[in-house]
């Protein structure tokens, strides 16, 4: 691979607006707990490997448990994760495997009804961030040291 440059070196205003998303996520009532999994698991999904060792390490040091990070992929499977994370999980998901029938009403609406509006806009914009910041980590080659 080619030697890139990381954000911050290459554009420090561009670094700023991304760096807007964490400031928005931070202030919000989103929990460290919701925050890490939609991380890691949009992460999983695109491949970002700096992400998902960043945001397992920051999962692990708050406490989340290595099993249900280790079957986070397969969520749907398990009995560790609670309904709340599920419907957070589906709509990272689905949110990230934009289709041409984009979020299925079903996802939306259960996300929704479980959620709150405020607390479903909270995670609509940490999976967008997430997606974001994976697409800057995959292209600048961004690797785990």
């Amino acid at each position: 691979m080619s030697n890139r440059t990381i954000l911050r070196d290459a554009d420090p205003e561009a670094f700023k607006v991304m760096m807007g998303f964490e400031r928005y996520l931070s202030q919000s009532s989103l929990t460290k707990t919701h925050a890490e999994l939609i991380k890691i698991r949009v992460s999983q999904i695109n491949g970002c490997s700096y992400c998902i060792d960043k945001h397992i390490t920051d999962a692990i040091a708050a406490g989340e448990s290595h099993r249900r990070i280790h079957l986070l992929s397969v969520w749907r499977d398990t009995p560790f994760f609670s309904e709340q994370e599920r419907a957070i999980l589906a709509l990272a998901e689905e949110m990230t495997h934009l289709s041409s029938h984009g979020i299925s009403d079903e996802v939306y609406d259960h996300a929704v009804k479980l959620l709150g509006q405020k607390y479903f806009t909270e995670v609509m914009m940490g999976v967008i961030a997430m997606n974001a910041w994976n697409r800057v980590g995959i292209t600048t080659g961004r690797k785990p040291s």
